[in-house]
């Protein structure tokens, strides 16, 4: 993905110090890149959450239901499932996925509509992806050391909401939302692959050494 995923077209301001461009108060335009990005990653967590709740509810109803995800002793959905962390606000977890991620999905097409967001809507929505990303490490942490096993669609949730957490976050950098000083905005525009790339690799790294006698045994 190019640096275009964070530009837009905007006249801007400056703020007092110079430190880098403020758009006016009432818009922030995204690019179309940005736009397509919010849309695939919001479809991916959709899907995710999807297959995720309809395993929930067949193995509600039949305890011995084994999901299409259940690979081995690792990559074993039905053990997350059955886990306390799956619910941890009293539903299954899918379903807050469900709920938020047609908000991001409708949100990347609005852009591609021309749609013009205020700044509250942008730090709204850099707030609720934080919490998404965030809820999503605890939920690797548990997974990993916890819960003793994987769940591929779960692995494709996380991936997803870090993607669009780190690109909400830096569009929100270029555009003055978030205010920062220029060589930090700079360095986001020139390396903005490189935070999402070594996160996604630090828990390749994580799964891999956490079961690494079983990976080995496969060869």
């Amino acid at each position: 993905m190019t640096s275009d995923t964070t530009t837009g077209a905007t006249p801007r301001q400056r703020d007092r110090r110079g430190s880098r461009p403020i758009p006016p108060e009432a818009t922030a335009t995204a690019s179309r890149a940005f736009a397509w990005l919010l849309i695939v990653t919001g479809a991916l967590g959709i899907l995710a959450s999807f297959v995720i709740t309809i395993d929930k509810i067949q193995l509600v109803q039949d305890p011995h239901f084994t999901p299409s995800c259940n690979l081995s002793p690792v990559v074993s959905c039905s053990d997350v499932m059955r886990s306390a962390q799956a619910s941890v606000f009293g539903f299954p977890n899918p379903l807050l996925g469900l709920a938020a991620y047609p908000v991001v999905v409708t949100t990347g097409f609005a852009l591609l509509s021309g749609a013009r967001f205020r700044r509250w809507f942008w730090l709204g929505l850099n707030a609720g992806t934080s919490f998404g990303a965030g809820f999503c490490m605890w939920l690797m942490s548990q997974a990993l050391y916890d819960i003793g096993a994987l769940c591929l669609w779960c692995c494709l949730a996380w991936a997803a909401t870090i993607a669009m957490f780190w690109y909400t976050t830096a569009h929100n950098l270029m555009h003055g939302v978030i205010r920062a000083p220029r060589a930090v905005v700079a360095g986001v525009l020139e390396f903005h692959w490189a935070v999402p790339l070594t996160w996604c690799l630090g828990i390749v790294m994580l799964i891999a050494t956490r079961w690494w006698d079983y990976w080995v045994s496969l060869l």
